[in-house]
């Protein structure tokens, strides 16, 4: 298989994430799962460690917030994997309220972490989505969001 670490993440998000837990699944019983479903070890390895990090950055994520009204520049990195549709798509989101400006920093540092040289707008989606999932609290932008990526994905198939 020739998967990537965000379709690692996806089929995570896409099995698990319906499931109530009283406790989160031990990553050895995930990691073991993941690979008796196919997915090659250093993927799996570099997906468990993204979403630890996401975990890791879900309380306090940066020394200095920023601002309800900041603006955002993106430095040479970030210009370099994320195009011109994915940066616009990513405001967009802030500009109708499903992102705030903590959660726009943690989609940007969880889109940077990805392996992919090349990002798209669908895995932009799919990172908000995670992101969005894993804060409390958030149930209302995360069905925005939801609704957002599957009502424009069943367009596509029409």
């Amino acid at each position: 298989m020739n998967e990537t670490v965000l379709d690692v993440l996806m089929y995570l998000f896409e099995n698990f994430s319906d499931q109530e837990y009283e406790h989160a699944p031990d990553q050895m019983v995930l990691r073991e799962e993941l690979l008796q479903a196919g997915f090659n070890e250093p993927e799996v390895d570099r997906a468990l460690d993204w979403l630890e990090e996401l975990a890791a950055n879900d309380t306090e994520p940066f020394t200095n917030n920023p601002a309800a009204r900041s603006l955002r520049i993106f430095n040479a990195h970030e210009l370099a994997r994320l195009d011109t549709l994915c940066r616009g798509y990513i405001v967009y989101l802030e500009q109708v309220g499903i992102l705030s400006p903590i959660q726009r920093e943690l989609v940007i540092d969880r889109l940077m972490a990805l392996d992919s040289p090349d990002i798209d707008v669908d895995q932009v989606k799919w990172v908000v989505l995670m992101v969005l999932f894993s804060q409390p609290g958030q149930e209302s932008a995360f069905a925005r969001m939801e609704d957002l990526v599957f009502e424009e994905d069943a367009g596509a198939v029409h």
